[in-house]
């Protein structure tokens, strides 16, 4: 996981269907970049399956340690 750019957050957005300028992206990339520093300790550890209809399957799985 690692922190957007402004350049990607603009693509995003322009895929999206939400068209925002350069200054705009750069705003956002700042906004969410903290969130994103935050969370990479543990990222990828977390038991969350990205296919919504298999998340409850996903959510109570036991974890082995």
């Amino acid at each position: 996981m690692t922190r957007p750019t402004a350049k990607e957050i603009k693509a995003m957005s322009d895929v999206a269907g939400v068209p925002v300028d350069n200054e705009v992206a750069a705003r956002i990339a700042n906004s969410i970049g903290p969130a994103f520093e935050g969370f990479a300790p543990i990222a990828g550890t977390l038991p969350f399956e990205l296919e919504p209809s298999t998340f409850l399957l996903a959510q109570n799985a036991k974890v082995s340690q």
